[in-house]
């Protein structure tokens, strides 16, 4: 079956490169090269989507873009891999093949490349129940996310089967949260999670939120994407006693620290601010912001944990 190209508005959205970047990108460097429409208007291949995808994650890491875009895919992959083998796994997989998947796991996505929809989610919840929401958050939602964005980058998933992976997930995540007893629930910290415009997957959101349900935190999503001065509002309305926001790594090192740096200057001293994800620019050590970083899902307990000690010892 032959992959949909994109409109630029898709691209836009998909991959958090602005218009005006593909389009000086297109005149400086020859890429992307869109296809034509019938009305002119351009259309960019899956292959190019995906190459797209892989500069944005280079920029991330501090590449600057005439020295990155007009090189091959393959230089890009190696690009890639140098900085991820050199950098410390942010959610360690289980024991399992060259991926780091046990065999169940690769069945699991074997479903999703079926279409096999009801039953990925029938065996996804099975295993949550068998074993728990922590570990089936960080041990198997956590490892099968991070291979689904390899395989999609690799050009062996197309786009809309990782959407159906990324939806399936979601959906069996949150009935799993709404399905948790209510005693777990305590006042407080009352958690506002989030991530800023141009961060559109929401799937590490999810798992984040059930961690910290999971600690008995009063989680309030208010979705992705959300402008840095509703953040604020949202923040008010809420009576959030932490913000936390997620970055998967499509968001430049300095879109990532301004905004940071902007939003813990507008929120109050009193709200908390806790930023988690695989992107480069939280690969550093807090600073006076205030800023904590929770770059594991298995470090949420520790962090509500401490934020629970020095909630008891403010006056």
């Amino acid at each position: 079956m032959t992959e949909q190209a994109l409109g630029i508005t898709a691209v836009e959205r998909d991959t958090g490169l602005s218009k005006d970047t593909l389009r000086v990108w297109e005149r400086r460097y020859g890429f992307p090269q869109p296809e034509r429409d019938a009305a002119g208007d351009r259309l960019y291949p899956a292959a190019q989507v995906r190459r797209l995808h892989l500069l944005k994650q280079l920029l991330a890491q501090g590449h600057r873009p005439g020295r990155i875009v007009g090189a091959s895919e393959a230089e890009l992959q190696a690009l890639l891999a140098q900085r991820q083998a050199s950098r410390p796994s942010i959610v360690p997989g289980p024991a399992g093949d060259a991926e780091g998947l046990s065999a169940a796991q690769n069945e699991l996505l074997d479903l999703i490349k079926q279409q096999r929809l009801d039953e990925f989610r029938r065996q996804l919840t099975q295993q949550l129940l068998r074993e728990g929401l922590a570990v089936g958050v960080t041990q198997w939602i956590a490892p099968l996310a991070r291979r689904v964005g390899e395989l999609w980058m690799a050009g062996v998933w197309a786009v809309f089967e990782e959407h159906l992976f990324s939806e399936c997930v979601q959906q069996t995540l949150r009935q799993a949260i709404q399905s948790l007893p209510q005693q777990l629930l305590h006042e407080h910290p009352r958690v506002l999670l989030t991530t800023f415009p141009g961060e559109a997957h929401g799937l590490g959101l999810l798992m984040a939120e059930a961690m910290m349900t999971l600690e008995g935190c009063h989680c309030l999503s208010v979705g992705v994407q959300t402008p840095l001065a509703d953040i604020v509002l949202a923040a008010r309305a809420t009576r959030a006693d932490v913000v936390a926001l997620s970055f998967s790594g499509y968001l430049s090192t300095v879109a990532v620290n301004e905004g940071l740096s902007q939003l813990r200057s507008a929120l109050p001293d009193s709200v908390a601010l806790w930023a988690g994800g695989s992107s480069p620019a939280l690969l550093r050590r807090e600073d006076a912001t205030g800023l904590r970083l929770v770059t594991r899902l298995q470090d949420v307990a520790a962090e509500v944990q401490r934020w629970r000690e020095g909630a008891l010892a403010r006056p």
